[in-house]
């Protein structure tokens, strides 16, 4: 499955253009940092963590979105490349995102963290850890149609059932895909596995919550965002009708999906 997805990367050549892109190490952790024309010198951070149930994606496979964050935004983002299970399963990749987060902060200025699918899943369990940790330099987390609860409860999440299948990202994979990152016996119970399991959620970054109507992990998004709200955290919550899982990363041949580029520069810069 790597190698399927490795194959579809487009080349240099056909990806959106940007000031410049560089390939660095942050405490350890291999990162790929990305300006625009807008990126000033000492720029807020965006810190992104790909989705691919913690076993797909790649600094490659989501760079066409780390550009067009960074063009949109015009703050520098730096795309992580984390560990992957099964090789490394839990907390492996969220401990290294983890450390990027440290080393973003230390660099000056606010820093934000943004993620899709299960790249949503370290950003709420990092914002947590942030605001547990007195890291205020953590300022905004943006979850894109997010997996939150890892024990994936068909009763609890009625999207699980309605939108499980034909629409891309089937829910009778979800366990199964999920496994490898828990292969170290992680319990779904844990709030750093299950973000939404947090009980309370007061204090936390304000929060940009993307869901797609068509997307078993909808309803689990959207619940947290109504959480976060009753909880005093400031949030803007969309559903983008008619889209499905993943739709961010399709936003080169979906134009209409492009605006939550827009959305997210509006979030972070207002």
């Amino acid at each position: 499955m790597r190698a399927g997805e490795a194959a579809q990367v487009p080349p240099l050549d056909q990806r959106v253009p940007v000031a410049s892109v560089t390939d660095d190490v942050a405490d350890g952790v291999p990162v790929r940092s990305y300006r625009s024309e807008a990126t000033v010198e000492d720029a807020d951070t965006l810190v992104y963590f790909h989705g691919g149930a913690f076993f797909l994606g790649s600094l490659d496979t989501h760079d066409h979105v780390a550009r067009a964050l960074a063009n949109a935004t015009g703050w520098r983002v730096v795309s992580v490349d984390f560990r992957l299970a099964p090789e490394h399963a839990f907390p492996a990749g969220l401990d290294d995102c983890w450390a990027v987060v440290r080393w973003a902060a230390q660099q000056g200025g606010r820093v934000a963290l943004a993620g899709d699918s299960s790249g949503g899943t370290f950003v709420a369990a990092l914002a947590a850890r942030a605001a547990d940790e007195g890291l205020d330099a953590v300022t905004h987390q943006v979850l894109y149609y997010p997996s939150l609860d890892l024990d994936f409860d068909e009763d609890r999440y009625a999207s699980l059932r309605t939108e499980g299948t034909g629409y891309g990202l089937e829910t009778a994979g979800l366990k199964p895909f999920n496994a490898f990152y828990l292969e170290s016996g992680a319990d779904p119970d844990d709030p750093e596995v299950s973000p939404i399991k947090r009980e309370d959620l007061s204090g936390l970054p304000k929060a940009l919550v993307v869901t797609a109507e068509h997307d078993p992990l909808r309803d689990e998004g959207e619940l947290y965002a109504t959480r976060l709200r009753q909880a005093g955290v400031p949030v803007t919550a969309t559903r983008y009708e008619g889209a499905n899982h993943g739709f961010v990363q399709n936003f080169s041949w979906i134009p209409e999906f492009a605006r939550v580029f827009d959305e997210t520069a509006a979030f972070l810069n207002a």
